[in-house]
């Protein structure tokens, strides 16, 4: 049994941010998951998929992030509570259903998880989703630790069904992917089956039915302000005159930094956990027994906007600060030190920050830049299309996934990337604004989630260049999840419909479209040259199953390689392969043979043949 289906309340369990999350969706009833995996929410997905298989859970790996929630909003609007996850950019996917299902509402409770990522460990931009609270007119909830993040998703549930309305539960990776212990409660019975009440009136958002919605809904905001205001995840600590407002991980550090610099009996509080709508009335109350205040939120100046707008409506004048130069930045995560020396330079405290520890003696730590792994089958793909496109002028659009990694020296296969599907519908803008030949990779995963259609539109506009499907079997980067075009039986199985890349892209009217296994270098290379002297729309699938994912699955045949004493130091395998396999010893590559994946592209390349099988 899964360990998070463990219905023995008052237990104590060890769990992972995201994990205490789906332990709290149980704990609350839900009976319908959707997602699109994306860090750092995916293992709240994984926990799920993992329980749907031993309970009556429903879940869904769903098309990407707008299908989610539309999947989302019909099981919320049929009786049956749903949790809906993914991370920050995946909201803006997301964003088109999330503004008028605001207007809609819902009959049983809706929870849409959103992780924001500060510092972008996992993501390409890090944005403060809270504002979509504002954009939306929904409600959200902000966990400070673990243990509240679990019993915040019941509050999250229940709140959704007092408004009838969606709930944001917004995270940042530091909640996600800290670890903490958590107390278990009951599980409930779910409610797995419900019914759908026809209500056009409500449902159906002609322009005449959606300006009531609107109305309705600005009503709601202000059910929901008073909610806030008395709400036990919004609380006070301590009586002080200097006033500090922080919210989610800020919290923690904020209070060790209050004791550290001895200000417990001069410091009041404000830890903000329903933060949209902001409780209007205890933030009054708050300034008006300060004499200063300082917020400590990560990301954007969210709350601080707000508290200055209110002490500026109750003509207070109270001196409030928060983003600055000589302060917080808008920029990464935040830190127990940074707190610590901003709130003593803000309220003039004495403080002298611990001695660094001296590491003059300590040997740098090389750098480990990002690497594609060994025996990636996007390596190959890539190495074949340089020596396909030698002496072209070319731009690789490139996509979100593993194969982003592809960007960096010597492979260089990635000039522009902005979301996922982008590189698709960048590539016809490119086509068409330059002479430049145009490649352009997408992965399996993010071409069914948002590249369809931007191939839909080169074929429609005839644009003139060649996308390159990397189609390793699995969502690698999230942690190898399903997707419409993976062999559901490797996940133990069955029932699910299976999309072949092949003929729906044949089906869009592409005209010339291969299939290569990057593994058989020479093969992939003509078909690749095929590819880009097409005059058109060229597409070519690379089919070669994710390494780790062929390893998890026992699918890799046990087999290494060495370099032989035939090796000239020609160095092609380190120099333009970069297999990380490789390593220099007394200034020539060797192999590892506990890394080696054998998939003998190397062996194809040595100039001299060089590199043979290693006889065990």
């Amino acid at each position: 049994m899964h360990k998070l289906l463990s219905d023995n309340p008052g237990q104590k369990m060890l769990l992972l941010g995201n994990e205490a999350i789906a332990r709290g969706a149980i704990e609350a009833g839900i009976a319908f998951g959707s997602t699109y995996p994306g860090t750092p929410s995916s293992e709240i997905s994984l926990a799920l998929f993992q329980m749907s298989h031993e309970s009556d859970l429903y879940f869904e790996y769903s098309t990407n992030e707008k299908v989610a929630l539309e999947v989302a909003a019909g099981a919320a609007n049929s009786g049956v509570r749903t949790m809906c996850m993914m991370k920050h950019v995946g909201l803006n996917v997301a964003a088109d259903p999330l503004m008028t299902l605001a207007y809609v509402g819902v009959t049983a409770g809706l929870v849409i998880v959103v992780a924001d990522d500060p510092f972008m460990f996992s993501s390409q931009n890090e944005q403060d989703s809270r504002y979509y609270g504002k954009l939306s007119g929904l409600s959200i909830l902000e966990p400070s630790t673990v243990e509240e993040a679990k019993e915040m998703i019941p509050y999250a549930f229940d709140l959704s069904e007092k408004l009838k309305e969606p709930v944001i539960f917004r995270t940042t990776t530091r909640i996600n992917h800290s670890t903490g212990i958590v107390e278990l409660k009951q599980i409930p019975q779910r409610v797995v089956k419900g019914t759908f009440i026809k209500d056009p009136m409500r449902c159906v958002t002609v322009p005449a039915v959606s300006r009531k919605l609107h109305a309705k809904l600005l009503e709601n905001i202000k059910k929901a302000e008073a909610i806030a205001d008395s709400s036990a995840y919004n609380f006070t600590d301590g009586d002080g005159s200097w006033g500090i407002v922080c919210n989610g991980v800020s919290y923690s550090y904020v209070t060790d930094a209050v004791k550290d610099l001895g200000i417990e009996e001069k410091v009041k509080i404000l830890r903000i956990g329903f933060s949209h709508p902001m409780p209007a009335a205890l933030v009054k109350q708050f300034i008006k027994g300060c004499r200063k205040i300082l917020v400590v939120e990560e990301g954007e100046p969210y709350m601080e906007e707000m508290i200055k707008v209110f002490d500026q409506e109750e003509k207070l004048n109270v001196p409030i600060r928060g983003k600055g130069d000589d302060l917080f930045s808008r920029l990464y995560e935040f830190n127990p030190a940074q707190v610590r020396q901003n709130i003593a330079t803000y309220f003039d405290v004495p403080h002298t920050a611990p001695a660094m520890t001296d590491l003059s003696d300590v040997p740098e730590i090389p750098q480990r830049p990002p690497n594609l792994c060994a025996g990636c089958s996007h390596r190959a793909t890539f190495y074949a299309i340089k020596q396909a496109a030698k002496g072209m002028d070319v731009i690789h659009p490139t996509d979100i996934g593993c194969y982003t990694l592809g960007f960096l020296p010597p492979m260089a296969m990635g000039d522009f990337v902005i979301c996922m599907g982008s590189s698709v519908s960048s590539a016809c803008g490119f086509s068409q604004a330059t002479d430049q030949k145009v490649i352009a990779f997408i992965g399996d995963s993010t071409f069914f989630h948002s590249g369809i259609s931007g191939l839909v539109n080169a074929v429609f506009n005839n644009h003139n260049f060649t996308l390159v499907i990397l189609d390793n079997g699995t969502t690698a980067m999230t942690g190898h999840q399903p997707n419409p075009g993976v062999v559901m039986e490797n996940f133990n199985l069955s029932g699910n419909g299976r999309i072949s890349i092949e003929a729906l892209v044949r089906a869009m009217g592409v005209q010339h479209v291969s299939l290569i296994k990057p593994y058989k270098l020479k093969k992939s290379i003509a078909a690749i040259k095929e590819a880009l002297d097409y005059k058109g729309v060229s597409v070519v699938i690379a089919q070669e199953t994710c390494t780790l994912f062929a390893k998890s699955l026992k699918q890799l045949k046990p087999r290494a390689f060495y370099v032989s004493d035939k090796c000239k130091n020609h160095r092609e395998c380190i120099s333009t392969f970069t297999c990380p396999a490789f390593s220099l010893k007394d200034e020539k590559p060797v192999i590892d043979p506990d890394t080696c994946v054998g998939c003998a592209v190397c062996a194809q390349i040595c100039p001299e043949n060089a590199i043979l099988p290693l006889k065990k």
